[in-house]
């Protein structure tokens, strides 16, 4: 599997309830940690390929074990659903798929990842910042008094 190199997905590519299916399992250690719940409760096959449509789409085998959304915005690409299935965890996707985040950034014009990691989640927060991410804002989801996701980011310019 450590061969296996990320492919971009179409929006009628027939993994689309694979990679559903890998985000909900991947995801679901949240369930009852964070507060608002996910928004992955909110996904659907339509909303991801509308994501390989309107941004990009991600994986990693024919039979998905690693996946990752990336949103172009004005001033950074934001990477969103970075999930690897439990059975490769520690192998080097999550990495993969972040330096393929880097250099599709590049390629964009973009100097810098971005992405949200809920505050409960602290492994999360531990594992990318030895990928590189350092946090650089605490927001509130509305309705919420205090801080629920940090905000994290990563130079990509070489300088």
């Amino acid at each position: 599997m450590m061969g296996v190199v990320p492919e971009r997905c179409g929006p009628d590519d027939p993994r689309l309830p694979a990679i559903l299916a890998l985000i909900r399992i991947g995801f679901a250690g949240m369930e009852g940690r964070v507060d608002p719940p996910s928004s992955m409760h909110e996904l659907t096959v339509d909303r991801i390929a509308a994501q390989a449509r309107v941004g990009e789409l991600w994986v990693c085998g024919d039979e998905p074990v690693a996946c990752v959304f990336l949103t172009p915005r004005p001033a950074s690409l934001y990477l969103g659903k970075l999930t690897v299935a439990k059975a490769y965890r520690g192998t080097g996707f999550a990495r993969r798929l972040v330096d393929l985040a880097e250099t599709r950034a590049r390629v964009l014009g973009l100097n810098v990842i971005e992405l949200e990691s809920r505050v409960e989640l602290t492994e999360n927060h531990a594992a990318f910042a030895k990928l590189g991410f350092v946090v650089t804002a605490e927001t509130a989801h509305p309705g919420y008094d205090r801080t629920t996701s940090l905000t994290m980011c990563k130079d990509v310019s070489g300088g």
